[in-house]
């Protein structure tokens, strides 16, 4: 990948963190971020879209993508496939524009291997408190699925080593502020401007 490619932001963390609504508040803002988009093996919903919502395959499709490594990460939740198609995330990399990619840790690790060169942000809760009271607060959760929730955060919180960056997710604008302040960082680093300058003082 050239200097000026685009930056693959990998946004993580915990279940009830708050992942789907930071993204969703940070694209509104950049709206020149693009949004990785998931291949699935599950049914279209009701106005979904084929290359926006998600790329809709079938098993024997999502298989073949498995074994010719076409995938970043994948996994498996009940009984369907989901996975990040790195054909697509090359070549909006390659275009020149950043992606941003909201993703379960365990995810984020496979994208790790396959794509070092990411932006591997952490999203994290205030304290557990707190996270236990969104997860609470969803309403949808019973006791026992709260309590494993609660457990799975705390050994993912663990894996935070594996990041570039922490981000608390307090206050939305907040959270969307330092990422936002991440993203400029990253882009004015040395290793992706200096060939810029070596070009003019060759044309001196």
């Amino acid at each position: 990948m050239g200097n000026d490619s685009g930056l693959l932001l990998v946004l993580s963390g915990p279940s009830g963190v708050g992942k789907g609504t930071v993204c969703k508040a940070l694209r509104k803002r950049m709206p020149e971020l693009v949004y990785s988009v998931s291949a699935t093996t599950r049914q279209p919903r009701a106005g979904e879209v084929e290359g926006v919502n998600y790329f809709f395959k079938t098993k024997e499709e999502f298989k073949k993508m498995i074994e010719e490594d076409a995938l970043l990460e994948w996994a498996e939740y009940v009984g369907n496939y989901y996975g990040t198609p790195r054909r697509f995330v090359e070549e909006t990399l390659a275009s020149g524009r950043d992606v941003i990619l909201e993703i379960e840790v365990q995810g984020a690790l496979q994208v790790k291997q396959k794509f070092p060169q990411g932006i591997f942000l952490f999203l994290a809760p205030p304290d557990l408190t707190e996270l236990h009271n969104r997860i609470v607060g969803r309403g949808t959760e019973t006791e026992e699925s709260i309590r494993d929730r609660m457990s799975m955060a705390k050994a993912e919180i663990e894996l935070m080593d594996n990041y570039d960056y922490v981000v608390v997710n307090d206050v939305i604008e907040a959270a969307c502020d330092r990422i936002q302040a991440i993203i400029t960082a990253e882009h004015l680093k040395k290793d992706r401007q200096i060939h810029k300058f070596r070009k003019w003082l060759k044309e001196v």
